[in-house]
């Protein structure tokens, strides 16, 4: 995986000034949460990681939360899926979502306390479900 040096090269070639500092936010954001340092997981950032391994038998490691900044929005992946993040996702802010993403355009726009209790909700799940 990327080292903390590949991380702050890959938001610092983030071409959109306004994304690019949203990924600096949040990136020290997580980091506080989290208590970990960043890895680069390809084109995610990731914070923590685990191990899964499925009935099929498909086994690999995983960030246990991370975030991109992509150009559309910053896609937040909270791993465990967001099945049970309801109340959080209804107080957030202006956001649209996938199985496992939360993609946000504006990370002024949301509630930095949500996203805190995402991220902390989310590693617990992960510890829970996968230990930790």
């Amino acid at each position: 995986m990327g080292t903390r040096s590949d991380v702050e090269e890959f938001i610092a070639s983030v071409e959109n000034p306004k994304r690019r500092a949203d990924a600096e936010a949040l990136l020290e954001l997580m980091k506080r949460v989290t208590g970990e340092e960043p890895e680069l997981w390809g084109s995610i950032i990731g914070f923590g990681r685990y191990h899964y391994k499925y009935e099929s038998g498909r086994e690999g490691d995983a960030p246990k939360v991370g975030f991109s900044p992509r150009k559309p929005a910053i896609t937040l992946y909270v791993m465990p899926g967001l099945a049970g993040y309801e109340d959080l996702l209804s107080r957030l802010g202006p956001h649209t979502t996938g199985k496992s993403c939360v993609y946000i355009k504006d990370l002024e726009a949301i509630d930095p306390e949500v996203v805190e209790e995402l991220i902390t909700r989310a590693v617990a799940h992960i510890d829970e479900l996968y230990g930790g």
